[in-house]
Order: C-alpha cells, then structure tokens, then sequence
C-alpha cells in the first residue's frame, strides 16, 4: 500500500481536502463558496475563477465540492471546444441528478475557458453560454487571464472571483509540509530557491520537489540548482505593466514586455492608460509619453513602409524609456496602484456590431457606386446618414434599391428608423398595387390579341369561301362559253 501511495503524483496525493487547507485566497473562498451556498438564488448563474496558473483555483472547487458534498465533472479546454461535446456530456450533466447520492447535487467544471480562441471556436462558445441559461446545478469555469476579449460573453454572465498568486512563503510552508510527512531531508535554502524559481506557482513548486526527492532521496540547493531552470510563464497585463514601471534598468523592462501575454500594440494601449495613475510628477510623465508617442511613431512607420527593423526600436521605447522616465519622483515606480482596462480595447468591444454593420453596408455601396470601401465609409456613409435623418422618403427609396437590412436602415437612420421603415412598407405597398395593375393590364391585352387573333382567322376562312366560290362561277362561265363554241 505504501508503494502504490508512492506512486500517486504529490500534486494529487496533498491536494486540499477541505476548503481551509486552500493556501490563503481567503478573499476568493469567501466569495466561491457564499456563492455556491447560495445557487441558484445568485444574481449571476455561472462562477469564474481566475488567476496564474497554480493559484488553487481548480482545488479549491473540488475541495468545497468535497467539504459541501457535490460531485464534480471536469472538462478541459479540448473537451469545449466543440458544441457537439458540450451537448453530449456537459448539457446532460447539468440536468440531470447525481450519481453517487450527493446531497446537492453536481458542479460543472470547465478548466481553462481561455482556451477558446474566438471564431474558430465560436460554436463552443455558444454552446456554453447555452449551458449556463439552461443548467440546474452550479456551472464553474477558471481562466489565467479572463480579459481576453473573446471571453466578453462569459464575463457577462458570470461571477468574477480573483485569485492572487501565491507568495513565496505560503509556497515555502506546503513544501515544508510535504517534506515533513514524507520524510524527507530538505535544506531551507534549496526550498527557498524552488519556491523563488515557482514565481507562485504551487503546482509546479511540487512537482519540482518531487522530482529532486525521487532523484536524490534528499533535497539540497546544489541539486536544486543544478537541474531546476526558470519556467517559461507568460505575464497578465496587470504584472506586465507593474514589472515594465518597476524595472531598474532597461533590460529588465524589455524582458517584462518579452514575457508578457500582451503584444506590443496592446501593451502601448496599456501603458498609455495607465501612465497617469503611476507617475505623479509631471516632468516624469512627460518624458514618460514622450517615448511612448516615438514609439507610436515607429509602429505608424512600421505599417507605411514594411520595414520590421523599426520594431526594436519603437518596443525599446515602450518598455525601457517610460521605466527610466522616472527621474524627478523615482519612489513612483515602486507603489502600489489599481490599473485600469484600456478604455479604447472597451470601447472596439461595445461597437464591434456597429463597425460590421458599417463595413457590410459599405461594400453594398461600393459595388453600387464602383468605389473602394474606404470611400464609401469615409465619404458615402455620413451623407446616407444626413440623408436618413433629414429626407425619410428619399431613405426609403434607397432601401429599396439597394436592398439594405433592417439593422443597416437602424444604423444610418438612428431615431428615425421607425418612420423610414413605415415609407419602406408605403412604396412596397404601392409597387405591388402597380404591378398588379400591370398584370391585369398585360392580361387584358393578351385577351384583345386572342380575339384579334380569332377575328382574324375567321376573316381568312370567310375570304378562302368566297375565292372558292368565285372560282368555281369562273368555272361554270369558261365551260359555259366552250360549250357553245364547240356547237357553232
């Protein structure tokens, strides 16, 4: 029995079995678990836990499973992807009752939903948003980074539950414990390094401890570094921007950007809107938008001329002049601040309907008009727009001959698409009345033609009798006269 425990992945054998042993998120189990006690009576029907990897997001759902007396089914990113997986095994879960007699029932846990990708994923997105409408038991999703844009649609209609990442001493205390309950030597120098090389990472702090345990039977910071080498971890936008504001030399905030999850258009849009909540001092935020607006500047020329070379300098820019602008005021770049959302990613996210109704209703017009779609957005569009609003009558004979949708017609006329519509309704009614009339009148002169025609050909017959009947009198005339000839 002592073997085959051996065998179990430590990841797996000290997993939380209760809702304490989770390592701190005090925050976060407050707010999962008021809200798993609570369902279905929750003002938002699904929970999203999110976080860096190795937090406890996935563990402390199945610990309050555990301790609450839930089932779980898991599913990960590859499982919904597909709408027909999704249908198959999770829509039926989530109706139906548990197997094992669980008091509550079961949670639905969809590991990594950042996973989805947007369009190439759009039917499992939709499906999941059709199985949070129609579940009957709680429906828990986590994510690394739950601003992708892609993952709007779920925000929406999910509670966000943040999970912070993990300390290097709360890290420290759990490899303590497992050393401790496998007896294994351990030097407090080498589970500071692993915890240091982990950056909060528990998971992955574990395995590293297991790995060096099974290699060497003991744990020394020579082993340690010898065989643990810094993990590959991308950086949310939040620790991106801290770590850019943060660096001492430029190298460092170049590498920030490096390891970031964001690329270099999002992180300027970032860093542009949260300078003013970094830097207090004005000339450190001056010379701080200074680089950033050459850096703009290089990614304009970058577009204009195809030349990639100016990348390097304009991220140069971007990452180590905004960190080394603060020259007045240093103690800025060390504390704390909220950053906020780029209000412009916000803003493309809200209108994003609106620009793909403008851009289909641009291509009409540039066929129509044989023009590119750019003219047509920046000069034909705003004058349909004056057009709708000032001349309802005139809008509607364009519908009309250009075929435009309803949502198009909401578009340019705004407020006044109700009445543009009712003249569209008008001049449909009035074609139909007058091609009615057309198709009578086209009827009515088939029938005259038919009865022409029929006059005509009874007039032939008549003439044909008559010639006939001339004929034979000439006839009866000629051998009449022969007659009395031959008796002369």
């Amino acid at each position: 029995m002592a073997a085959e425990e051996r065998r179990v992945p430590w990841v797996i054998k000290y997993r939380p079995k209760r809702i304490a042993d989770v390592v701190n998120q005090d925050d976060a189990k407050s707010k999962f678990v008021s809200w798993l006690k609570s369902w279905p009576n929750v003002r938002k029907r699904a929970a999203l836990l999110y976080g860096p990897p190795g937090c406890g997001k996935t563990s402390l759902v199945e610990a309050a499973a555990n301790e609450l007396g839930y089932d779980v089914l898991e599913m990960n990113a590859s499982d919904f992807r597909r709408a027909s997986d999704i249908e198959r095994i999770a829509m039926r879960a989530a109706r139906a009752s548990t197997l094992f007699g669980r008091k509550r029932g079961r949670i639905i846990l969809l590991d990594e939903v950042d996973g989805i990708s947007g369009r190439e994923d759009a039917g499992g997105l939709e499906a999941l948003l059709r199985l949070i409408r129609v579940a009957e038991n709680p429906v828990v999703m986590t994510a690394n980074d739950p601003w992708n844009p892609n993952l709007r649609p779920l925000r929406d209609v999910s509670e966000l539950i943040e999970f912070k990442r993990l300390s290097k001493r709360d890290v420290i205390k759990v490899l303590k414990r497992i050393c401790t309950a496998e007896k294994i030597e351990c030097e407090n120098d080498a589970l500071n390094f692993i915890a240091e090389r982990a950056e909060g990472d528990l998971r992955g702090a574990i395995n590293d401890l297991e790995a060096l345990a099974e290699g060497f039977g003991r744990v020394t910071l020579e082993h340690a570094r010898a065989l643990l080498r810094p993990r590959d971890r991308e950086h949310n936008p939040f620790e991106t921007l801290r770590n850019i504001f943060m660096a001492k030399y430029g190298w460092q905030a170049k590498m920030a950007l490096s390891q970031s999850q964001l690329d270099y258009e999002q992180a300027k849009l970032w860093i542009h809107e949260n300078l003013p909540h970094q830097y207090s001092d004005p000339e450190d935020l001056w010379r701080a938008y200074e680089a950033l607006s050459k850096a703009d500047v290089y990614l304009g020329r970058i577009v204009r001329s195809g030349d990639w070379d100016l990348l390097a300098y304009a991220i140069d820019l971007m990452t180590a002049g905004v960190a080394m602008a603060a020259q007045n005021n240093p103690r800025d770049k060390y504390r704390w601040t909220k950053y906020n959302f780029p209000q412009k990613l916000l803003l493309m996210a809200r209108t994003r309907k609106a620009r793909a109704i403008r851009d289909d209703l641009a291509s009409i017009v540039a066929s129509h008009l044989h023009i590119s779609t750019a003219v047509a957005k920046n000069e034909v569009i705003p004058l349909l727009k004056t057009i709708f609003t000032a001349n309802p009558k005139y809008a509607a004979r364009l519908v009309l001959g250009l075929s435009l949708s309803e949502k198009m017609v909401e578009y340019l006329a705004g407020p006044n698409k109700s009445l543009v519509m009712r003249y569209v309704e008008e001049l449909k009614r009035l074609k139909e009345e007058q091609a009615k009339v057309s198709r009578a009148a086209a009827a009515t002169a088939a029938e005259g033609a038919k009865e022409v025609g029929a006059a005509a050909a009874s007039g032939a017959k008549v003439r044909e009798g008559v010639d006939r009947s001339a004929k034979k009198r000439r006839q009866r005339r000629g051998g009449d006269l022969l007659s009395y000839l031959s008796k002369k």
